[in-house]
């Protein structure tokens, strides 16, 4: 593998972990919180980006590439409210979008046609992945002011995974 996309995807990898820390902590802060389905939400994103960084990482190893694991910051772990919450993940997924497309383009532009396949998976992904989180935030947005209905749609977090997969 050409060195300069090597190092793109080990950025990745290291991103995919990062968002993986960044799930795991959203958990934390939901769970202390009483938003048990939101924290059981993010546990599941959480799953998922371990899964992705391990994807890239036999992509890279089959390649005969040399994955290089970076050291990671702590992700943020304070928040005002689940919206927030929320508004962090939503920002986070757009980062990963961004990072897979440039990742795109470059093996594009290195005609490294073996990446497209899987890239271009992930890049369907993330469109699926920000509409997800999109609409759980504005669904949020819309029963701020109405704790009832805030504990009904925690409540109904949980399925969203499994219906999305669907």
């Amino acid at each position: 593998m050409e060195p300069s996309l090597l190092e793109r995807y080990n950025d990745q990898i290291a991103l995919e972990h990062a968002a993986e820390r960044a799930y795991l902590q959203m958990a934390a802060w939901a769970a202390a919180h009483d938003f048990n389905g939101a924290a059981a939400w993010f546990r599941s994103q959480a799953a998922e980006e371990s899964e992705h960084a391990a994807v890239f990482t036999e992509f890279v190893l089959d390649r005969d590439g040399e994955v290089r694991l970076a050291a990671l910051e702590a992700p943020r772990a304070d928040f005002p409210s689940l919206v927030a919450v929320f508004e962090a993940a939503l920002e986070h997924e757009r980062k990963v979008t961004a990072s897979i497309a440039d990742l795109y383009g470059h093996a594009q532009e290195l005609r490294d046609f073996r990446s497209m396949p899987l890239l271009t998976r992930f890049l369907d992904e993330q469109v699926e992945e920000e509409a997800s989180v999109s609409t759980i935030l504005g669904e949020l947005r819309m029963v701020v002011d109405d704790p009832s209905a805030t504990l009904l749609l925690d409540r109904d977090l949980p399925g969203r995974r499994s219906e999305d997969a669907n």
